[in-house]
């Protein structure tokens, strides 16, 4: 525990069943995976005594003000889903409830926390297996060393042959937009010869993740069921080192499916060739699940990494660039322009009518149409432009080494795409009108609604 030393001593060492916390997280707290407990919303008198903790602070300010009844609590879950531990945030620095910006953030460290959790665990229980615990652990090493995907994934892949014996080992993502199984990383196999091979669809091996054939997670077939429920036009690799009796491995099919969070199939890895020629035992599957809980756990990490990264400067809904770096690149352009006697353009639009459809259509609708406009902005945009949301229905453009006549032109292009979201646009630019960031954006702004009043739709700075 971090924080209050108050809180500190009423808290720590407490131990509570989860039926004691069910009922905060109902789904009527739900905020993008977070669970917000507003004060007056929870009759904390039915705690015990001394069971939980309300700092002794005044309320925030304004209607986001913190309240010290506020409760925030986010679940940390395994990637079968299964919950692992509960994260209580309480007293924000700023005074402030949280944005949703500042949820998604914890969202994404609750499931880091998790994973480093289910991570340790899963350590613990590898311990039966010395080998595969010394090279499960090399492979952690290497996963906070490494955040590239595939390093991550050839690590793996590696730490099994090195631990379980399994000589031909390949791992592939599903692609999200297709289905197609991409090979990322292979030892024994060389991963540019599976590549060039046809491409594998998770639908055509989807047959193979039968209950009937399960192991500690993995699936192990004998090859005649394998290839009857397959759905490839071609011949299947096989297994080179067999061997003989009842125990022994014979063209066997071993895969361990990688989940996500939602116990969708996000990849997998395939193990052949063990060294021993035997079926694997249970204690090797058990280990080789270890092993493939690491390799999804690091893509899953690695993924909302990213996310986060990209949420950092970017708008979630329509994943145009943000306020945020819109005001950075607006003030580096003008730099650039006063020192280099460069040129560029500024163009602020907004739609029309946007509140009358959200209010007569609901805020899907208005989503919708935000998403719409984006795309519209984007495909009207040339090479070196770029386009930002900057509010509510508000966008911004910055079109680079452009005269006035070249941003309108870019007005007419996007005009020009064809969208049933129709929007008003302000042109201003630099150094024509103005040299500094605020006069300029002000001109542009004042020509946007002079376009809205007239109903034109478009204005220039004069």
């Amino acid at each position: 525990m971090y924080g209050n030393e108050d809180a500190r001593a009423v808290l720590l060492g407490q131990a509570r069943r989860f039926e004691e916390w069910e009922p905060l997280f109902d789904e009527k707290f739900n905020r993008r995976g977070a669970y917000v407990v507003l004060s007056g919303e929870f009759d904390w008198s039915v705690e015990e005594a001394g069971r939980s903790y309300t700092p002794p602070a005044e309320p925030g300010r304004g209607e986001d003000g913190w309240h010290p009844e506020d409760a925030l609590f986010l679940p940390m879950r395994h990637t079968d889903g299964h919950l692992l531990g509960i994260l209580s945030v309480d007293e924000p620095a700023s005074g402030r409830r949280p944005t949703d910006d500042e949820l998604d953030v914890l969202v994404a460290l609750a499931e880091h926390a998790a994973l480093a959790v289910q991570s340790a665990q899963e350590v613990a229980t590898a311990g039966r297996h010395r080998l595969a615990l010394e090279r499960l652990l090399g492979v952690s090493s290497r996963l906070t060393a490494e955040p590239a995907t595939d390093e991550i994934l050839r690590a793996v892949c590696s730490g099994v042959r090195d631990a379980l014996g399994f000589q031909n080992m390949l791992a592939a993502l599903v692609e999200t937009d297709t289905g197609r199984l991409d090979p990322r990383a292979a030892v024994g196999w060389s991963i540019e010869a599976v590549a060039q091979r046809r491409p594998v669809f998770l639908s055509e091996i989807a047959g193979l993740i039968d209950p009937e054939f399960e192991i500690e997670g993995c699936y192990l077939l004998p090859s005649s069921e394998a290839e009857a429920r397959l759905s490839l036009d071609r011949e299947p690799y096989l297994s080179e080192h067999n061997g003989l009796g009842p125990w022994a491995w014979d063209h066997h099919w071993l895969l361990v499916p990688l989940h996500d969070s939602n116990d969708d199939v996000i990849g997998v890895l395939w193990a052949d060739e063990p060294e021993d020629r035997l079926l694997p035992s249970q204690d090797t599957l058990q280990a080789l699940r270890v092993f493939a809980n690491q390799a999804a756990a690091a893509v899953i990490a690695s993924s909302r990494l990213n996310e986060v990264r990209f949420l950092a400067d970017h708008d979630p809904l329509t994943r145009l660039l943000n306020r945020r770096a819109f005001v950075e690149r607006l003030d580096g352009e003008v730099a650039r322009a006063t020192r280099y006697g460069h040129r560029f353009g500024l163009i602020l639009c907004d739609l029309d009518g946007f509140k009358e459809l959200n209010d007569r259509f609901g805020h899907p609708a208005g989503d919708e149409a935000l998403q719409q406009f984006a795309r519209t902005l984007q495909a009207g945009l040339r090479k070196g432009d770029e386009a930002f949301r900057i509010g509510g229905d508000e966008f911004a453009l910055i079109v680079a080494e452009a005269s006035e006549a070249d941003a309108r032109e870019v007005v007419r292009r996007i005009g020009s795409v064809g969208s049933a979201v129709k929007a008003s646009f302000g042109v201003a630019s630099c150094p024509e009108h103005a040299g500094d960031s605020q006069t300029l954006f002000r001109l542009a702004d004042a020509a946007l609604y002079e376009a809205k009043r007239t109903g034109t739709g478009l204005k220039f700075v004069a």
